[in-house]
């Protein structure tokens, strides 16, 4: 069969793998130059089914409330007449209950440990190096009160079968050498064997390169989409600046772009961007450096270890289509940085960057058919969507192929 995936980032990537897998004939199409040129290019780099709480929560609201007037917070809300924020917005504020909190939870973390282990399939099939840790991720905290709460919260991810370790401080050096200096600073820990990590860009980058090389997927970058031909209840072809496309089946892995291009075709897809910030270092003492990604869960700021480069995250701010950033914004990352691991990396030759996450109010991807027969979503994947895209990947290939995918997709279907 002959499908197009539209969109060339981590989703796209290696949704083209499982489904050239399958024997079809695929093509990826993408506005850059190049795969992972957008979201997927410098993001956390941890893939962490122990991080997969959904962000609507009964205490999200408050948080972005309080970003109005101080900047802060994890989640930052700028004003904007922007009617899509607004409604978008709307339906966020409806997830934000302890009830579906839960439910929203329980559903992303199903995906999150399918996706790693299909990740792990995908390496051991096509060999693609990414600077990959596959020694677990530690979430620490600062206060004996965080922590509490901390190791309370997990209880929903214990609940489901997922193995997290409470550390004391002791421990946490133990378990991470890095933090030995500041144990006392630090009030335990939370340790998930099962998370690892690893660079999302190189990875796709890699990925794609093999599919061409292996499997004989077709890669078209620098082609615009301008629009999807409809007939009926089928998609006929997409319009590019390169000329018309026409395929069997059709994959929409748009990421953030996912929401403009459906409306066109009549689709209501509530994604929309969330902004976070990263900043890459060189390492300089690598013997010095984490042995794998973490979580300061009090500052909210990520960290993680890419063969000789440290990576540095942190928040989420709903600010529209911007990706301009200040060296300000960096500002708390770099600090961060510095107190961990002071002779590990150089602060002096900080790489910017700034991505746009794209959000569903529920956190989960729209994962399957939506409205026309041959055309297949995945796409919506938030703020973990280097830890779902695999399993995502692998989902979509499942229901091209009428096969029963391995987790249950409930709640994530369009409708």
């Amino acid at each position: 069969m002959k499908i197009l995936v539209l969109g060339g980032g981590v989703i796209g990537v290696t949704t083209a793998y499982f489904l050239a897998r399958d024997g079809h004939e695929v093509t990826v199409i993408d506005r850059q130059t190049e795969a992972a040129a957008e979201t997927s290019y410098a993001n956390a780099g941890l893939l962490a089914p122990g991080h997969a709480y959904a962000w609507a929560s009964p205490k999200a609201p408050g948080m972005m409330f309080k970003s109005l007037f101080n900047d802060d917070q994890a989640l930052r809300l700028k004003l904007s007449a922007d009617p899509r924020l607004w409604s978008w917005a709307w339906l966020f504020l409806k997830q934000c209950t302890s009830e579906r909190a839960r439910l929203n939870t329980v559903r992303k973390l199903g995906l999150c440990v399918y996706s790693v282990e299909a990740l792990r399939e995908v390496v051991r099939d096509s060999g693609v190096e990414y600077d990959g840790l596959n020694g677990g991720n530690l979430y620490f905290y600062r206060t004996p009160e965080s922590f509490e709460k901390g190791v309370e919260h997990t209880g929903i991810l214990r609940e489901q079968g997922l193995e997290m370790q409470v550390l004391d401080r002791d421990r946490v050096a133990d378990v991470e050498p890095a933090l030995a200096p500041h144990k006392s600073s630090i009030a335990g820990a939370v340790f998930t064997p099962g998370d690892a990590s690893g660079d999302a860009c190189m990875f796709t980058r890699a990925l794609a390169a093999f599919c061409v090389e292996k499997l004989s997927v077709t890669l078209k970058f620098d082609t615009s989409i301008q629009g999807i031909d409809t007939a009926g209840d089928r998609v006929g072809a997409v319009l590019t600046d390169a000329g018309r496309f026409e395929a069997d089946r059709y994959v929409m892995a748009l990421g953030c772009d996912s929401a403009m291009a459906g409306r066109k075709i009549g689709l209501r897809l509530p994604i929309y961007p969330v902004k976070g910030y990263s900043v890459t270092v060189p390492m300089t003492a690598s013997n010095a450096a984490p042995i794998m990604g973490g979580v300061d869960d009090d500052n909210l700021i990520a960290y993680c270890p890419m063969g000789k480069r440290l990576r540095l995250t942190s928040t989420a701010e709903f600010s529209g289509y911007d990706l301009s950033y200040r060296p300000r914004d960096f500002r708390a990352m770099l600090r961060l940085g510095r107190e961990l691991f002071p002779d590990v990396g150089d602060y002096d030759q900080p790489d910017y960057w700034a991505g746009l996450r794209p959000m569903t109010p529920e956190g989960t991807p729209f994962l399957g058919p939506a409205r026309y027969r041959n055309l297949y979503l995945n796409t919506g994947h938030g703020h973990i969507g280097w830890t779902m895209s695999c399993g995502s990947a692998k989902v979509t290939a499942d229901l091209i192929a009428g096969r029963e995918p391995g987790v249950d997709l409930e709640g994530m279907r369009y409708s």
